[in-house]
């Protein structure tokens, strides 16, 4: 398990446009010229976060997919973020995971904003997945899953000894209003103190089509709740930061609270 190198891309996004949003965030993947391990895109990247128009969703997402597929392989990382699909008559968020070996995982959003009526359109998903990459285990989830503690919980065990957590790095994708920003920088930081793993949180910036604003406020945050960085609000900007692997497992070591934590099943 080695350092992991992460770039967080904070942007606007065009409203129901997919060609534009692909070359868009093709140029902003191509300015990251350093290597880096991880790219992670906003929620519903290629379209904004319109969820009552059902005909901007893609089958099986294939061209946001196959975008990915090639830019992952092109750049050598893993990139991430999440695409309105439509799949046997159902229509879901879908965050997707791609590697350059082609490898493509995905998870479903889980909590569905019902405020913006996400819920009435799109079906939820009922599974978190893990994805080990580079030695590190990553949970990816969407947006509204921040505000819910019990599902973005980490599980702990003992092995030969020494405290291993489900997964090290829990990663959010959002288009979370700048009227709320207020929580979302609270609960990322809550997420990764209750969790004891690294959080990241990457959100757009920018009006959409329903004129809400955005702000970003996208960081990286250590175990202990540390801001290792923040992107400026309101600002068009990619940063790649260097997450520690000794670091993590120091932490965990001399402060094992995931020992104590309370045993719980999800229904």
């Amino acid at each position: 398990m080695e350092n992991l190198k992460i770039s967080i891309v904070q942007t606007i996004l065009h409203w129901e446009n997919v060609d534009a949003n692909l070359k868009h965030f093709d140029e902003k993947i191509n300015s990251i010229i350093e290597q880096t391990d991880i790219i992670v895109l906003p929620e519903m990247f290629t379209t904004g976060f319109a969820v009552d128009r059902t005909t901007i969703a893609e089958e099986h997402g294939e061209k946001g997919l196959q975008w990915m597929i090639a830019k992952s392989k092109e750049k050598n990382a893993a990139i991430t973020g999440s695409i309105a699909v439509k799949e046997n008559g159902n229509l879901v968020n879908r965050l997707y995971w791609v590697e350059p070996s082609g490898k493509v995982l995905h998870y479903d959003k889980r909590h569905l904003f019902r405020m913006a009526g996400e819920n009435n359109h799109f079906k939820a998903g009922q599974e978190k997945i893990i994805i080990e990459y580079k030695g590190w285990k990553i949970c990816p989830l969407v947006c509204y899953d921040l505000r819910f503690p019990v599902w973005s919980r980490n599980k702990w065990k003992m092995v030969d000894g020494e405290m291993q957590a489900e997964y090290d790095v829990l990663l959010y994708v959002a288009n979370w209003p700048e009227v709320r920003s207020y929580p979302w920088k609270q609960l990322l930081i809550a997420r990764a103190i209750e969790n004891q793993s690294f959080v990241i949180g990457v959100n757009r910036i920018g009006k959409d089509g329903n004129d809400f604003a955005h702000s970003g406020d996208s960081a990286v945050i250590n175990p202990r709740g540390e801001v290792l960085t923040k992107l400026i609000a309101h600002q068009d900007a990619i940063e790649s930061i260097e997450i520690k692997a000794e670091y993590l497992k120091e932490f965990r070591k001399v402060f094992p609270v995931g020992l104590d934590t309370d045993d719980f099943e999800l229904k």
